[in-house]
């Protein structure tokens, strides 16, 4: 079956950085759009990067862009999110994310709607 397993996750303090990593099997990794979303207690979970199956097309949340990069390694089956500058506001539980196969280009914010498969999240936690 697929599974999405993410690492990485930690307690930083406000400035820091933290690199997540998410191991993809069981689905046609190279194919996928791949993507992070993060959520807070008792709050919707929101996109926050996602790229291209070839790696060629990115696209970033307003809140995250510039801090954040996203990156794959389809030799590896594997997803990066290099998040730095880390703020409070970016505490949240992080997701990893399998959806919309076969795009060329990314052109918006995905959607939950857009995603197929997840991962059961890792919590990075900054502290003022």
């Amino acid at each position: 079956q697929v599974q999405l397993v993410e690492s990485g996750g930690g307690t930083v303090q406000t400035g820091a950085s933290l690199r997540l990593s998410c191991a993809a099997s069981g689905l046609d990794f190279g194919v996928y759009t791949m993507s992070w979303f993060r959520q807070v207690p008792g709050k919707d979970r929101v996109f926050v990067a996602a790229i291209t199956d070839t790696g060629d097309s990115t696209y970033y949340s307003v809140s995250v862009s510039g801090r954040f990069t996203i990156s794959r390694d389809n030799d590896k089956n594997m997803v990066y999110l290099q998040m730095d500058s880390l703020k409070p506001e970016d505490m949240a539980l992080y997701f990893c994310a399998a959806g919309l196969p076969f795009v060329l280009r990314i052109v918006r914010p995905l959607s939950t709607k857009d995603v197929e498969h997840w991962g059961r999240g890792t919590q990075v936690t900054v502290s003022s």
